[in-house]
């Protein structure tokens, strides 16, 4: 298909509301700004009031004016929030930077007291300041993390504060963008038009899929002021030059509008990638993945130690499970199924058995029921699985076993999905990287959705993982299923 062919005339006016569209969205935009400023004030008066409490009691603080230090210990930590940037609606609601950025706002607050209060000589507390600042910055990150759950599910149904996005590009490449943002509509880009080049540019209103065509490379400023957007997302097209592109950069110079480049490499995380200016051009290095080392060391120690002691913990509850799985059907508990991990290498994976006995003789007669597409065989109301075993599944109870395989290396507790081998024989090169790390219990897949995401999605999240793995990134994720099987979304 070429670039030509995805253009369509649109059937009304691309943009008879921009400008009121993009003032609302300011407006939500200052109203969330507002409301975390509000939400900061309240947990930093909190852990004041319970430092104070908690070193104090109701004994006399002594000869220091708490009453005045207290308040002005809020202040200053307000003040280094705002020096830190951690109200810069680029970096709110999306991707760890908030959360860093709250956290060294905190530390750097608390270096500076204990700092000035040595050299000053001034009696203050220790106990005061160590348990204020310690259940201030915890509280900051909580409390940042409710706020962004909720603009999350604001957002993702359309109601919440987004930031209104042209897309400007080639046809083929404006439409990945807006694929890749509309991927994840809480990270709060929503696509409001399109610019394309010239020679594509029709005398009547075009639509590029169902995104409204608003200009041409040369009225971009124009296009973005006419539908009220707020960021400009620049996309590959032979077209648009270096100088092009800085001379869009000096047009939209205090106009309020951010530019953006969305360069072609794709599914590349920020820990690998280093831009570097050599001769004037910002060289983008991009370090390649790494799957041997100290850190697979580490993560290896850390997998085998965590699921030993999840194990023993665990134990009454995997008794527990043991027993409603042998009363509520015929067969054994556990379930031992080949999979393929890490080098192609076979292992057992262990689940407790949510199926009836003869599961593997219906599968040929369910074929036709498969409900996902690809290589995996899914289905919402799988007539084999049993009473136990959808509740099993639902809060993903039913792998907790797999925990041995964690502690035998078979397995890691975050990784991609272990694959059946019967998938693994039809893998392609690409999908086929999905094997140069150990799969795990959980990872990307797990959090984004389970069994609704597609194959393609899938495999996408999976070698994503794969690239750009990390001890942050792993944490991130065990923090994130907790949510996942709360929620119970995907699993069947």
């Amino acid at each position: 298909m070429t670039s030509t062919t995805l253009l369509t005339p649109a059937r009304s006016s691309p943009h008879p509301a921009g400008a009121s569209s993009g003032a609302s969205v300011r407006g939500d935009q200052r109203s969330y700004l507002r409301s975390l400023v509000v939400l900061d004030t309240v947990v930093l008066t909190g852990a004041v009031l319970v430092g104070y409490a908690a070193r104090f009691g109701d004994s006399t603080p002594g000869n220091v004016p708490y009453v005045l230090v207290a308040p002005g210990l809020l202040l200053a930590w307000l003040v280094s929030l705002k020096v830190m940037r951690c109200y810069d609606n680029r970096v709110i609601g999306y991707g760890a930077d908030e959360y860093r950025r709250v956290s060294m706002a905190s530390l750097r607050l608390a270096g500076a007291v204990a700092i000035a209060g040595y050299v000053a000589d001034v009696g203050v507390s220790r106990g005061f300041l160590a348990i204020s600042f310690a259940v201030g910055t915890i509280g900051l990150e909580v409390a940042r993390f409710a706020a962004r759950k909720r603009l999350h599910r604001a957002r993702s149904r359309g109601t919440g504060w987004s930031r209104r996005v042209l897309v400007v590009g080639d046809t083929t490449h404006v439409l990945d963008l807006v694929h890749t943002l509309r991927r994840e509509p809480y990270a709060g880009y929503q696509v409001v038009g399109a610019c394309i080049p010239d020679a594509l540019l029709a005398p009547v209103a075009q639509r590029l899929g169902d995104v409204p065509v608003v200009g041409s490379f040369r009225g971009i400023p124009e296009a973005a002021d006419a539908i009220g957007a707020d960021t400009v997302a620049v996309t590959a097209s032979g077209e648009l030059t270096a100088t092009r592109l800085r001379r869009l950069g000096w047009q939209l110079e205090g106009t309020g509008i951010d530019l953006v480049l969305a360069p072609a490499l794709t599914d590349v995380a920020g820990p690998r990638i280093h831009t570097r200016p050599v001769a004037g051009l910002p060289l983008i290095h991009v370090e390649a993945p790494e799957f041997r080392g100290a850190r697979q060391l580490v993560k290896g120690f850390v997998d085998r130690s965590v699921s030993l002691v999840a194990l023993i913990l665990l134990l009454p509850v995997l008794v527990v499970i043991a027993l409603a799985v042998k009363l509520d059907s015929r067969g054994p508990v556990l379930f031992r199924q080949t999979r393929v991990g890490l080098g192609g290498r076979e292992f057992g994976v262990f689940k407790f058995r949510t199926m009836v006995m003869n599961a593997d003789a219906l599968l040929a007669e369910l074929t036709s029921r498969n409900e996902t597409d690809g290589l995996m065989f899914k289905m919402r109301d799988d007539p084999r699985v049993t009473r136990v075993g959808r509740l099993l599944r639902k809060w993903s109870l039913d792998e907790l076993p797999q925990l041995l395989n964690v502690v035998r290396g078979q397995m890691s507790l975050v990784g991609p999905r272990p694959p059946l081998p019967s998938e693994v024989a039809r893998y392609d090169g690409d999908v086929a990287r999905r094997l140069l790390v150990k799969p795990g219990m959980t990872g990307l897949w797990q959090v984004s959705g389970r069994s609704d995401l597609s194959w393609e999605d899938g495999i996408r999240l999976d070698l994503y993982y794969v690239e750009n793995w990390s001890l942050a990134a792993d944490l991130s994720i065990l923090w994130k299923t907790i949510g996942a099987v709360a929620n119970g979304r995907g699993a069947y």
